[in-house]
């Protein structure tokens, strides 16, 4: 089993910045992939960003320039760095880790709450 953690959220002012980070451990094996996803009140999970184990990233268009996804693939953690927050941005943030035991499904946290206020 994989066991997935995020940390970092908080309350921040319009403008401002938070880093997010994933830590995964367990029975890890091979990490193809990790991503983060957010959920706001009333709306369905989204993708925000997803690094591959080859270090190619895709972004939601609504993140992209102010987002920044990284990993440190010997420490099985993943960072979100977000720039230039928005009230829109306000959810909870989730991270998904994808390996060779599941690479459609993958593992996920429990999430952490961003509150950007305007």
């Amino acid at each position: 089993q994989v066991q997935v953690v995020e940390s970092g959220g908080g309350l921040v002012q319009a403008g401002g910045s938070l880093r997010l980070s994933c830590a995964a451990s367990g029975s890890i094996f091979n990490i193809n992939a990790m991503g983060w996803y957010r959920q706001a009140p009333g709306k369905q999970r989204e993708l925000v960003a997803v690094i591959t184990s080859s270090d190619m990233t895709n972004y939601a268009d609504s993140v992209k320039g102010r987002f920044t996804i990284s990993s440190d693939n010997v420490k099985n953690t993943a960072y979100l760095q977000m720039n230039s927050l928005k009230p829109e941005d306000t959810a909870v943030y989730y991270c998904n880790v994808k390996n060779t035991i599941r690479p459609r499904v993958g593992y996920w946290g429990q999430g952490t709450q961003v509150t950007v206020s305007s």
